[in-house]
Formats: C-alpha cells, sequence, structure tokens
C-alpha cells in the first residue's frame, strides 16, 4: 500500500528524534493563558481525528 506524501502524520507515534527537535524549538516561548486554552481545544480536536497504528498484536485480531 502505498501513502501519498502529504507532510501530515500519518499515526500518533513520533520518533525520539522528532520529540527532541518538538521540544527544541518550543523552548523559551511564552504564551498566554488564553493561547494556551485554544491550543489545547484545537489539538484535542486534531488528535480525534488521527488513528492509532496498528501493532502486531491488534493486527490479527
Amino acid at each position: 500500500m502505498l501513502m501519498n506524501n502529504t507532510n501530515k502524520r500519518q499515526y500518533r507515534q513520533l520518533s525520539d528524534e522528532t520529540k527532541a527537535k518538538i521540544s527544541q524549538s518550543m523552548r523559551n516561548k511564552s504564551k498566554t493563558p488564553t493561547h494556551r486554552e485554544n491550543i489545547s481545544n484545537g489539538l484535542k480536536d486534531y488528535w480525534t481525528t488521527v488513528p492509532n497504528k496498528l501493532t502486531n498484536d491488534k493486527a490479527g485480531a
């Protein structure tokens, strides 16, 4: 099965390298409480649309 490269996540899981890059880029950036709440709400909505990656344990079930 071929996946189109849309530069969007296919699954929830990220590599440790990617997590480190995101963490480093977000350092020393402050946000207002309202901005934090809006980000939180947006991410909650986003994550409801991204499926978990199937593992070998669940693939045969």
